[in-house]
């Protein structure tokens, strides 16, 4: 398969920096800002992309379609997408990179399927690929090989099978560890503020626990206008953790948690809108003093 024009849904921080190295690689992006946010059209202006309005558009133009979305739009999307198929001969490949669970990408794959169209699944381990940070795509399903030209020195491109569901998978148990930990460490900090303890907390955490303080406290600036989406990614987290027997509620505790900084002032704001001189400790402080 040979890919030359990209669609992509939607330029979101994410979004957009994986559209640009897209176009820094050779391709042509595309995406369809028809029913999208102000937000959205901004950051595909700002990355040149070219805007074909709608989804059915976005199937006669592309040879392979991107999705990386809120994790709580991944199948109504997919949907969308399905409809979108019945009304052309076109057929791209399509790509759900969200953070879902198996069982919701492989239900994903056979709606994309039912309407005569093809489904790998995608995840996106780390932070968005510019200004010199990087960030790896995991595929897999039995086209995964044809992904291999996406990769650029900022975005790793892996395969790990052709069964759709192992990408989404990994992605799960590897968010249970950063984002379940993040949510739990920053439980315990805006509790110890509130209970009066928190300086000596965080003195007793670095004497013991620096590695965990200190990889939780990295991400914790850019976290707050975020967290409305990974409450959704928590909650397949959850789903996908019971799948194996394993407990949802751990999961469910850190959706809270997400969802109170989401309702918050440095929740309400966007990546683009944050100030980039807030400290963690500051954001610590200003979580602890809001109320739910």
């Amino acid at each position: 398969m040979n890919i030359t024009n990209i669609g992509l849904m939607t330029p979101g921080d994410m979004g957009q920096a994986v559209a640009l190295q897209l176009k820094e690689k050779g391709f042509t992006v595309y995406t369809a800002l028809g029913e999208r946010s102000e937000r959205s059209r901004t950051l595909a202006r700002q990355a040149g992309l070219i805007d074909v309005g709608s989804l059915a558009g976005l199937t006669e133009r592309c040879d392979l379609i991107l999705s990386i979305l809120n994790p709580a739009a991944a199948l109504a999307f997919a949907e969308e997408l399905a409809a979108a198929l019945k009304t052309t001969p076109c057929r791209p490949l399509f790509v759900d990179c969200n953070a879902v669970a198996p069982d919701t990408v492989q239900e994903i794959a056979a709606r994309i399927g039912a309407a005569g169209g093809r489904c790998l699944d995608g995840c996106i381990i780390g932070a968005p690929p510019r200004n010199g940070k990087k960030c790896r795509l995991y595929f897999s399903g039995p086209e995964a090989a044809t992904l291999l030209p996406l990769a650029t020195p900022e975005m790793d491109v892996k395969l790990l099978s052709e069964r759709v569901g192992d990408a989404s998978a990994l992605k799960m148990c590897y968010a249970t560890l950063t984002k379940g930990v993040g949510a739990l460490v920053l439980e315990l900090l805006i509790a110890g503020r509130r209970l009066g303890i928190g300086e000596a907390l965080v003195d007793q955490i670095k004497e013991t626990e620096r590695g965990i303080y200190d990889a939780v406290m990295r991400k914790l600036t850019v976290m707050p206008p975020k967290a409305y989406r990974w409450v959704p990614e928590m909650n397949q987290i959850a789903r996908c953790l019971e799948s194996t027997g394993m407990t949802p509620r751990m999961m469910q505790g850190a959706a809270d948690i997400y969802e109170f900084v989401a309702a918050t002032t440095l929740g309400r704001e966007t990546p683009e809108s944050r100030d980039p001189s807030r400290t963690s400790e500051d954001v610590v402080r200003l979580l602890a003093d809001e109320r739910s």
